[in-house]
């Protein structure tokens, strides 16, 4: 199943056509973007780290909390699965070890960076990255440990904050020749740098919308025209679910009392979203006679 999800989903970026691209940061969240007829979800390191741990995206998490949210989400959702797996968690035998292990839980692409280890969130200041050759080695060693050859490997660069867009570029340049399948320049500063991303890099891209960072935000049609192949809100789900939070919390604080209002999802809708008739239905199936 997950080598067919693969499949379609290479095929899929291959338009261009701009694909969007919400992010989750746990299994809910996922159901909730199948549910809204999205085609593919991508689990946010940053996220899974301010959901789980309530602390920035500073390199706090490891393989093992990354490997076991991308299985919880594989599991309640069939569609595909973009990975955020930082920096590898290492050198190249760190980054084949991280690539079998997501590839298991369920990915259908994993995104590597080219930060120095721990890494930061990519609109925040005061990155550093390693050296061009030595993530190209990280490339390598990921597209040698896929199993299924249309998991997909993206190659991002954090180093437009660093030494500038054009060694950005260069850099994204570099990664392609060593086998990634997409690259992602992440922080283009101005829309003349987006403009010429996916005209200066031969396979598909990605561009990160990050709601308050550092890109200017455009509206799809606008991404679609440049031949962007995926638009990523990586956390505008988690932004969304953190004011929802503050207004339904808010309210009962002020109030004393909270019921079924706009400011919260019924209680039916709630059930309905984590498949609770599915349970029903598989309890009456299972019952001991």
């Amino acid at each position: 199943m997950d080598r067919e999800i693969n499949r379609r989903f290479r095929e899929r970026l291959a338009r261009r056509d701009a694909l969007l691209v919400p992010g989750a940061a746990n299994a809910l969240a996922a159901r909730v973007i199948a549910d809204l007829g999205f085609e593919a979800v991508y689990v946010s390191g940053a996220g899974v780290t301010n959901t789980f741990l309530g602390i920035p995206d500073l390199g706090f998490i490891g393989l093992p909390e990354l490997a076991q949210h991308t299985a919880a989400i594989r599991e309640a959702v069939d569609l595909p699965l973009i990975v955020d797996a930082d920096t590898g968690f290492g050198n190249a035998l760190n980054v084949r070890h991280t690539i079998r292990t997501l590839e298991r839980a369920g990915a259908s692409a994993i995104q590597l960076e080219d930060q120095v280890m721990p890494k930061r969130c990519g609109h925040f200041a005061g990155k550093e990255v390693v050296g061009a050759a030595e993530m190209a080695a990280k490339v390598r060693a990921a597209v040698d440990a896929r199993r299924d050859p249309n998991l997909l490997i993206i190659a991002r660069t954090d180093a437009r904050a660093v030494e500038g867009f054009e060694a950005a570029l260069e850099r994204a340049g570099r990664y392609i020749d060593a086998g990634a399948d997409v690259t992602f320049v992440e922080a283009p500063e101005s829309v003349d740098e987006i403009d010429r991303i996916p005209r200066a890099l031969a396979v598909p891209q990605l561009i990160n919308m990050v709601v308050g960072g550092k890109t200017p935000i455009l509206d799809h049609a606008s991404l679609k025209a440049k031949g962007y192949a995926i638009v990523l809100y990586a956390n505008a789900a988690l932004q969304g679910a953190v004011r929802g939070m503050q207004a339904a919390l808010g309210a009962l604080k002020t109030n004393g009392r909270l019921d079924e209002t706009p400011l919260v999802a019924s209680f039916k809708e709630r059930q309905r979203l984590v498949q609770k008739p599915l349970f029903d239905a598989l309890d009456r199936k299972y019952a001991a006679e």
